[in-house]
């Protein structure tokens, strides 16, 4: 059996970002406690980006960013993203993108387990400068099947009806649980995107 650790109870869906910004510096959000019964964990990071327009094709819709640090990057926005005739060299993009995971025990009694997910894209009205936001959510609840506090080990069943084994972090936290308790498992990704008109000098 493949014995993997707590924090991989969830499979997280595919990253949206570009390989460019997925290579941009973060800032993570240690991992914190958040109940006092049930073993509970949270934890986020962010990526923030500003970037100056150096070249745009209107017809082809290519677009190319400079970032603060002087990095480049050329991409083809999508075919349903408004308003880029809007868009000028030398006007600004601002980018922030968070991410999160919690994951929460819980009692529960004849709890089955399942899954679900929730996305919304907003986008700014026709003849505004280009500005977007996005927010997409998946919640997993997985049963508790077996704990064994000898070998610090656990067993979760998801909504397929597969059984795996899993690594707790903190031994402490087992004794906190019992079979036929629940994890509540939610991956949060949200996105932010705005552009400002380059300021007159």
């Amino acid at each position: 059996n493949n014995i993997k650790t707590e924090a991989e109870a969830v499979s997280q869906p595919p990253q949206t970002l570009s390989q460019e910004n997925q290579s941009m510096p973060t800032q993570a959000a240690a991992p914190a406690l958040v109940s006092e019964e049930k073993p509970a964990l949270f934890t986020s990071q962010s990526v923030m980006v500003t970037a100056k327009v150096e070249a745009i094709d209107h017809e082809s819709r290519e677009v190319t960013l400079m970032a603060e640090d002087g990095k480049t990057v050329t991409f083809t926005a999508r075919e349903d993203a408004r308003n880029l005739g809007q868009v000028a060299v030398g006007d600004i993009v601002h980018a922030e993108y968070v991410q999160s995971i919690s994951l929460q025990i819980v009692a529960g009694e004849n709890v089955e387990p399942l899954a679900a997910e929730v996305a919304a894209v907003v986008q700014s009205e026709e003849g505004e400068m280009p500005g977007l936001a996005a927010l997409d959510t998946v919640v997993k609840v997985l049963t508790v099947e077996e704990i064994n506090i000898e070998n610090n080990t656990f067993k979760l069943k998801d909504v397929d009806g597969v059984i795996s084994e899993y690594v707790a972090r903190d031994p402490e936290n087992l004794k906190k649980s019992a079979v036929g308790d629940v994890l509540v498992a939610t991956y949060t990704k949200a996105m932010a995107i705005s552009v400002e008109k380059a300021t007159a000098e």
